[in-house]
């Protein structure tokens, strides 16, 4: 086994092992994924006042809850439609709030170009998630692109930790964008392959459709 895969399979067994105990308290999945989002709140709100390396740390724990809350679901039995539609609404609103801690602690102190950068990540973090969630009620599945939502947080945690966050934003900023193009190319060539005539205008129950999968497969935007 190569040295990668020996510490995927630790953690693995790491967070199997936390599955198991959380089943144990049986606490529904959904509780997860809002405590997920609250300490991602703490995290923007150290990112506001420019603690950043504090704030990395409470983003990695964020990111805990974030992995477990799927597995939990499925272990216990209590997947459901609206669990997944959470899960997918919860992941839009904490990957936004952190970025809006950095657009405040950019206006904090006054830094106009990091402002504009930021709101270009942010646009694009939402972008991606929603290009998907839209082209696949034309296609069947529109997952294309390097950044994704587990990218996006592992660049930000890096970015924290190692106090890179200009370089990170920069990253993020250029490749959710271009992972963007990429799901637009990519939904364009498959319409056209199908060869299919304009879908009828959805529900608005499926134009809501969540960008991320639900619990019952992989989760990721």
């Amino acid at each position: 086994m190569t040295f990668t895969g020996t510490i995927g399979a630790v953690c693995t067994r790491i967070l199997n092992g936390l599955v198991r105990a959380l089943v144990f308290t049986r606490i529904h999945p959904n509780v997860f994924t809002c405590v997920g989002l609250a300490i991602n709140a703490v995290g923007a709100w150290m990112l506001s006042r420019g603690q950043f390396f504090e704030a990395g740390l409470v983003v990695l724990l964020a990111a805990v809850f974030d992995l477990v809350d799927g597995p939990i679901a499925r272990s216990s039995g209590r997947v459901t439609r609206f669990g997944g539609f959470l899960d997918s609404v919860i992941d839009r609103y904490s990957d936004l709030i952190l970025l809006v801690g950095m657009l405040v602690y950019y206006a904090s102190v006054n830094r106009f170009g990091y402002i504009v950068l930021t709101a270009v990540a942010m646009s694009g973090s939402v972008m991606v998630s929603y290009v998907r969630a839209r082209s696949e009620n034309e296609i069947p599945k529109c997952k294309v692109g390097f950044l994704e939502r587990p990218e996006r947080i592992v660049l930000l945690v890096i970015g924290t930790l190692f106090n890179r966050m200009t370089a990170v934003l920069w990253v993020i900023a250029v490749l959710s964008n271009l992972t963007v193009v990429h799901r637009i190319v990519h939904t364009w060539k498959e319409t056209t392959r199908l060869g299919q005539s304009p879908a009828e205008a959805p529900a608005d129950g499926a134009k809501a459709k969540s960008g991320g999968e639900i619990r019952q497969g992989v989760r990721s935007a």
